[in-house]
């Protein structure tokens, strides 16, 4: 291995973790985007959900769903099974050298890829907010974690069928949105909406968040983070090719976010007649879905105007499933599932080597498993332990039930 090669391999691993590390900040913003759209009484639990469901994510991908993910032969369906992640770099492929030879250390490669599965997961969180039990909750995670994500991540990124098919996926808009708003879709229709939301009538009920400036926070953090998110999915950035490319895919990125704030404000401005702040923040976040599929091939105005379309979509996808009593606390499978698909539909516009029916096979494929194999699995959670909180310790709150602490004490009424 020469000096020029040893300097890329180097900056290509530096350059895949720090974009790790921003995929991981994305944690902290899921976390207060969902704990400023949730009820008071229910902070500390979603929190509790949030640093826990990360901590299970990157235990189970490290056992099993690493191996599930990369370890499984080419154009296959069914996955080889098997545990931790085998050799420790493959230094050895690289000092042999070659076009097979990787140009980052795999370790780095596991780090990237295992803070997507806790995207996907953390997606789950905020649709199945303020009824469901912490402990079912965790126990889902430790499935869809482990096994459910990585098989279809094998389909699509290991190298299956799905991939085989010409199916395209930059950086997860079906691959981590979509499957983690089918997983959480499968939740919600097994707990039903929470107490209030729908009358006997037909009528909606808004229920409105506690902390508006924590979950605009959230998703400014969620937009900072997406850069590392769609940026490091572009592997290297070692030569010139690959620099160019890393600062289209940014520049696009930022773009599609700003379009979907616009459209979300225009549209939302026109519909309801206000400025609807909770919808402007999922505009945001539904302009960084839909481009996250390709943030590459289309040009900054064109990756603005996808972004603007998703914004549009996801206040449209919001009021519908409350119209079919689908009760999502923060629009969760609007924002990462409908507008997923838009996205995966928006590719072949700008990269002539997908196709519409490609797309349209791995986004049947990958809805049917997760949404599938999810909801056996909350089924069964159902049966064994029951997934959701009584009546009464919905109506006093999660905090308290689940935690044993409040988020806010201050505002509880005490003893003297």
């Amino acid at each position: 291995m020469n000096e020029l090669t040893e300097l890329s391999y180097a900056l290509d691993t530096f350059y895949f973790l720090i974009c790790g590390i921003l995929v991981m900040w994305m944690a902290a913003g899921f976390s207060m985007l969902e704990a400023g759209l949730v009820r008071a009484k229910n902070t500390a639990e979603i929190l509790t959900k949030n640093i826990a469901l990360f901590a299970i994510a990157c235990t189970m991908y490290l056992l099993v769903g690493y191996y599930i993910m990369y370890s499984s032969p080419d154009g296959g369906v069914l996955p080889n099974l098997g545990a931790l992640l085998g050799s420790e770099n493959g230094v050895d492929a690289v000092l042999a050298g070659g076009d097979d030879a990787p140009y980052y250390a795999q370790r780095a490669d596991y780090f990237f890829q295992v803070v997507f599965v806790a995207t996907a997961m953390s997606i789950v969180s905020g649709a199945v907010a303020e009824r469901m039990k912490l402990w079912a909750f965790l126990a889902f995670a430790v499935v869809m974690t482990g096994l459910i994500y990585p098989v279809s991540g094998y389909w699509t990124w290991g190298g299956g069928w799905l991939a085989a098919a010409g199916f395209s996926d930059y950086a997860g808009s079906g691959i981590v949105h979509m499957a983690g708003a089918a997983a959480a879709l499968a939740g919600v229709l097994i707990l039903g909406p929470r107490k209030g939301k729908y009358g006997r009538d037909g009528s909606i009920y808004a229920i409105p968040g506690a902390n508006l400036p924590l979950a605009t926070l959230g998703t400014f953090i969620l937009w900072m983070g997406w850069f590392g998110f769609n940026g490091g999915s572009e592997l290297k950035v070692s030569d010139i090719g690959s620099a160019n490319s890393v600062a289209q895919v940014l520049v696009n990125t930022n773009a599609a976010a700003a379009g979907g704030v616009v459209a979300a404000l225009t549209v939302a401005k026109l519909w309801f007649r206000k400025a609807d702040l909770t919808m402007t923040l999922n505009g945001a976040l539904a302009g960084l879905v839909a481009i996250t599929a390709e943030p590459l091939a289309p040009s900054a105005a064109g990756a603005a105007l996808i972004g603007a379309v998703g914004g549009a979509i996801v206040i449209a996808a919001i009021v519908a499933l409350d119209k079919l009593r689908i009760d999502d606390p923060v629009g969760a499978i609007s924002v990462h599932g409908v507008v997923g698909i838009w996205g995966l539909l928006a590719v072949p516009l700008s990269n002539a080597d997908a196709t519409f029916g490609a797309q349209l096979l791995g986004i049947v494929g990958i809805f049917a498993w997760v949404f599938g194999a999810s909801l056996i699995v909350w089924l069964m959670l159902k049966a064994a332990m029951g997934i959701r909180v009584s009546e009464e310790e919905e109506y006093e709150g999660v905090d308290l039930t689940e935690c044993g602490m409040e988020a806010y004490p201050e505002f509880s009424v005490t003893g003297k």
